[in-house]
């Protein structure tokens, strides 16, 4: 026989406790629309990913692990942290991520594999939002019709949604529609306004109505008879068998040389590059096929050595495993020169800096698959350590005042300061916005003729900008700084003026 043990994904509930919860998350839906629609959005998201925790915590209590919720109060406040401090891509994503991964430990302990926590995350934030429309339903409590409205109300919704952008995109849609004349059902409804709130109910209403998928375990039947013959696997043994690897590896390392000796002439030797190439595009033909090079020799180095494999015990595979690893140690470190070089002619932006950081974890990624190696650890535990560095990364890079460090380093390393590389580029330090006035003010006191024109007026909206952002809803802390450091340097230049 066959036995099939499985936990549900969503437990019946009564129509009264939906009825409490869709109550509170029409009333999220508000504080949405009171906080975001049609506002600049700083400090507000922080509140309302407060309000989205506490309500969950409220409506999920009794399934909580109060030891669990510790943990994942820590990481919520660690994420919220980003976000207050200036709310830009990464710190929403972290905020998000604190959110998501906050709520999986609190309320769902069956998960403690790596794996199974990914795949419950995945599917709370791909298949999260889609519930609102199967789940809410249930509190009418109807028949098959009104099941039968639930299965189409998810995909009406996201019609209308495609429809309308379709619309605001492509003329002849949006003449197919006026044909329609939706104005007479809707001249005093605001469409974008219902979208946004059934957006927001779509988002919270995953973190009121908590449900996690289980797993189904299925017990095999047991034959009787002779037991068959295994299939033969796809790949065969030695297809990744000692001798593949070897002559793969001697090969690779010789690449390898070649491309370090190369480096070592040009960046290390000072000898002058082809004159049909600068540095900028041999700076950027070391980056890019390091992205490929990387990746390949850390999946060729996973697979060739992996646990129980009959490469992971030769003598004379793991010292070439060795060598190649430190050779794209050393490719990462030509290529940190190359990005160095390049940064000291053309100065620092954003895409140069993410580079820099970029280049580090791949070092930092290969030097793990070495540790990997040499502990006798599991790819797990390989995965999880390079997690754990991005994170640090990630969370240390939300909290860098990167517009101000870019200006800085621009105007220090400038012609008019150094002596040296490219004169400032005030144009340039205007579009990384209001943190970077202190550094066009030093760029105007090292070029005074650049108050001419039209520059001055654009700082002056800057300044005029970082006012608006420092409205509560907006506000953020390291705006805050920005303006007391302003006030000062005000103040203090008028204190320097002699008194009339």
């Amino acid at each position: 026989m066959t036995s099939l043990a499985s936990t549900t994904d969503i437990q019946p509930i009564r129509p009264s406790a939906l009825s409490a919860k869709l109550a509170v998350a029409l009333l999220l839906a508000g504080l949405a629309d009171w906080l975001f629609y049609g506002q600049r959005i700083g400090l507000s998201l922080t509140l309302f990913a407060v309000a989205t925790a506490c309500v969950s915590v409220l409506f999920n209590h009794a399934t909580l692990d109060w030891r669990r919720a510790m943990i994942s109060g820590a990481i919520l406040v660690l994420g919220l942290v980003p976000a207050m401090e200036e709310l830009n891509t990464l710190s929403f994503l972290i905020l998000v991520a604190s959110l998501t991964i906050a709520l999986l430990l609190a309320t769902n302990p069956d998960t403690t594999e790596l794996t199974d926590r990914a795949r419950a995350l995945r599917n709370f934030l791909l298949l999260g939002p889609f519930r609102f429309f199967l789940e809410a339903p249930q509190m009418f409590n109807l028949s098959a019709f009104a099941r039968g409205i639930a299965l189409w109300l998810m995909p009406a919704a996201l019609g209308t949604v495609f429809i309308a952008l379709f619309a605001a995109a492509n003329p002849v849609i949006e003449q197919w529609v006026s044909l329609l004349n939706p104005k007479v059902m809707f001249d005093h409804t605001n469409m974008w306004r219902v979208l946004f709130w059934t957006l927001m109910l779509a988002l919270v209403w995953p973190f009121i109505h908590v449900s996690w998928r289980r797993k189904t375990i299925d017990i095999a039947p047991v034959a009787e008879g002779p037991v068959p013959l295994p299939l033969s696997p796809m790949v065969s043994a030695e297809f990744l068998g000692p001798s593949i690897v070897l002559r793969s590896l001697i090969l690779f390392n010789l690449l390898f040389a070649a491309q370090s000796i190369l480096d070592g002439i040009y960046l290390w030797g000072h000898v002058a590059l082809p004159d049909s190439l600068t540095y900028a595009a041999y700076a950027h033909r070391g980056a890019y096929p390091l992205i490929a090079t990387a990746l390949l020799a850390a999946a060729f180095v996973l697979v060739a050595m992996r646990r129980g494999g009959p490469a992971e015990k030769s003598r004379v595979i793991r010292p070439l495993v060795y060598l190649w690893v430190g050779q794209n140690v050393l490719l990462v470190g030509s290529s940190i020169r190359r990005l160095d070089l390049y940064v000291d002619i053309y100065m620092l932006t954003y895409w140069r800096i993410a580079a820099f950081i970029w280049m580090g974890l791949v070092a930092l990624g290969l030097i793990l698959i070495v540790a990997r190696i040499v502990l006798d650890r599991s790819n797990q535990w390989l995965i999880g350590a390079n997690l754990a560095a991005l994170t640090i990364v990630l969370y240390g890079c939300s909290l860098v005042n990167f517009d101000a460090f870019i200006a800085d380093y621009n105007v220090t390393h400038s012609r008019e300061v150094s002596g040296k590389g490219v004169h400032i580029d005030i144009d340039y330090l205007m579009t990384l916005g209001p943190q970077a006035v202190p550094a066009i003010d030093k760029a105007f006191a090292l070029r005074p003729a650049a108050r001419e024109g039209c520059l001055v007026p654009r700082r002056d909206r800057l300044v005029e900008q970082l006012r608006q952002d420092l409205a509560w809803r907006s506000w953020s802390f390291r705006d805050w700084r920005l303006q007391r450091r302003l006030g000062a340097q005000a103040r203090a230049q008028a204190g320097n003026q002699p008194a009339s």
